[in-house]
């Protein structure tokens, strides 16, 4: 009796041990919804690639807990809809995938996010800039970027103390959350500044050059576009005889599509980091030779660079985690501090998901994108 009593047992701890073997050996899955098609593609695309480069790099380091790392990614197509159905879809059909990454579009990131929080998954928005996205899906959603807040209070800083801007004309695309969202609060700081604000106007892709033809006289135009409008409504703008600055956010990085605008020399704009190869810091050098290897034809953008980083806060904070559970990894990312990504130093500060990080202003000259420096405003407006 004894003896089948611990033939039993030994046989149970060998069957235990296997089960781990197994367990270690399973692949762990991240999550990727970018736009690939539609208006936002310029964004997704250069992100999607910044992500798998994220994952190979990972990888090669050995993986997360010792385990295979694999990206699971899924075209949103710039359709709320398409994303919601699409993000469920890629919840039931993957095993052991505890976070999402993705989507630089405060809409579209959030119809994801609201369908991994109902299935208890942590989201991590790479390029979705609005402040207001951690409140409206409660503790599962995190930024990788800083908010729209931030960025707006940059420009609006810049503009008053380097371009002695007095007064700004405000065009905004009205049926966008992020353009809303954005001049909101350039406007209040360049007001709290001292400036004025001498006309806000909303416009949509078959108003856009009535709008830019009614701008009045100012010392700076503010131009809150989405980045498939940057192209026509600089041309737009330019065509009323304006010669003057004109300012954005981050709907301007575009990358090499500013060549369409070769002329182009008085344009600003806030984004997210330096990726260029005049930056000299040593983690961006080995992001950009290892970004060439992978894709000879094609140069990173700052949302490469966030999408990177928003998988390796995953692989950091599921180590933290020691798990693959959701709940873990999000307690873990929520106490995560002074991760040097390659965007700057990310640290979740008194409960916030929103990241506090610096912002980098870019000036285009002769149709290309060049780094000015990276700045903290001096104060930032509330959500």
């Amino acid at each position: 009796m004894k003896l089948r009593s611990f033939a039993h047992y030994a046989l149970m701890a060998i069957l235990l041990v296997l089960a781990a073997c197994d367990d270690k050996n399973e692949t762990v899955n991240i999550g990727a919804i970018y736009n690939l098609t539609g208006g936002l593609s310029s964004l997704g695309v250069p992100s999607s690639e910044g992500a798998a480069l994220a994952v190979e790099t990972l990888n090669e380091r050995g993986g997360i807990l010792g385990r295979e790392v694999n990206l699971v990614l899924v075209d949103g197509e710039t359709n709320p809809d398409v994303i919601s159905e699409k993000t469920q879809e890629l919840i039931e059909a993957t095993e052991n995938m505890p976070v999402i990454i993705g989507l630089t579009g405060t809409d579209t990131a959030l119809a994801a996010a609201r369908v991994a929080a109902g299935n208890k998954r942590v989201f991590i928005t790479s390029g979705a800039t609005s402040p207001l996205l951690p409140t409206d899906v409660p503790e599962y959603l995190f930024l990788a970027c800083y908010g729209d807040n931030v960025q707006a209070a940059v420009a609006a800083e810049w503009a008053i103390s380097e371009l002695k801007a007095k007064t700004v004309a405000v065009l905004y695309k009205s049926d966008m959350t992020y353009t809303k969202l954005i001049r909101k609060y350039f406007e209040e700081v360049f007001k709290e500044k001292g400036g004025d604000v001498v006309f806000s106007q909303g416009y949509t892709a078959d108003s856009l050059n009535d709008v830019a033809a009614g701008l009045p006289d100012a010392d700076l135009v503010y131009f809150a576009a989405s980045p498939d409008d940057v192209i026509p409504g600089i041309t737009a703008i330019r065509g009323t005889g304006y010669t003057g600055p004109i300012a954005s956010g981050d709907g301007f990085d575009i990358d090499e599509n500013w060549g369409k605008l070769p002329t182009e020399d008085n344009a600003f704009f806030t984004t997210h980091a330096d990726v260029s190869a005049s930056n000299t810091n040593s983690q961006m050098i080995a992001f950009r030779k290892a970004y060439a290897s992978k894709y000879p034809d094609q140069e990173p953008s700052a949302f490469s660079a966030l999408a990177y980083d928003a998988v390796m806060l995953m692989a950091e904070a599921t180590e933290k985690a020691g798990s693959l559970d959701a709940e873990a990894i999000r307690e873990a990312l929520s106490t995560l501090q002074d991760y040097q990504g390659l965007t700057g130093t990310i640290s979740y500060k008194n409960g916030s998901r929103i990241p506090v990080k610096s912002v980098a202003l870019f000036k285009v000259e002769d149709g290309k994108e060049v780094f000015v420096r990276e700045i903290t405003p001096d104060s930032v407006p509330a959500p």
